[in-house]
């Protein structure tokens, strides 16, 4: 069975890729910030917003391969009442960690899979990230040794690289920190007969 990631994301390519998944890959075309906009207009929390963003874009590029699985995924970050998103440029990460550092934070990941269009299945984890009350000489040298590559994540970090030294405690599943609660996906498509076979 053809499976499909509607993302661009190379954090969840790579994961899929690490975990041994052969899959194609095709972006969703979603209007993130609309639907966001509607959503948080409508009260919806953190977890329901990257859960729906999560469906929309795999319902909508399934909808184009019949047959397929489909693999959507979205992930959110909120801070005493705050969400927050990529930040577009490095002056944006700076002011993101700058309201970040001494709080803790959640995020929330989401994952769907559709098939012909219509919502299989899905799964969403949080987790706690509690950040270093550093200085600006550190967050400096950080923005500095990370470079560009950052603003591609909503909390300005790869907690896969230098990221990590920003934080003092992590509490929840480390796939899900990168944007993809991967052991609960794996155990889906492992049902399906997609991955090294299905498991009890």
């Amino acid at each position: 069975m053809p499976l499909i990631l509607a993302s661009t994301s190379a954090s969840r390519r790579a994961l899929l890729a690490n975990a041994g998944l052969a899959f194609e890959i095709e972006a969703p075309g979603v209007d993130e910030e609309e639907v966001k906009l509607s959503l948080l207009a409508a009260g919806a929390d953190a977890g329901a917003i990257a859960e729906r963003l999560a469906e929309l874009k795999a319902v909508r590029v399934s909808a184009r391969h019949p047959g397929a699985l489909t693999i959507g995924a979205d992930q959110t970050l909120a801070c005493e009442g705050r969400l927050f998103d990529k930040p577009p440029t490095l002056a944006d990460a700076r002011d993101h960690l700058r309201a970040l550092r001494g709080r803790t934070h959640e995020l929330q990941s989401a994952v769907v899979v559709a098939r012909d269009g219509a919502r299989l299945w899905h799964a969403r984890e949080r987790a706690r990230l509690a950040m270093h009350d550093f200085d600006d000489a550190f967050l400096d040298a950080y923005l500095t040794a990370a470079g560009e590559d950052i603003t591609g994540s909503v909390g300005a970090y790869r907690l896969e690289g230098l990221g990590a030294q920003l934080f003092s405690r992590i509490e929840g599943d480390y796939f899900t920190i990168l944007g993809l609660p991967l052991v609960p996906l794996l155990r889906f498509l492992a049902l399906h007969g997609i991955g090294l076979g299905a498991r009890p």
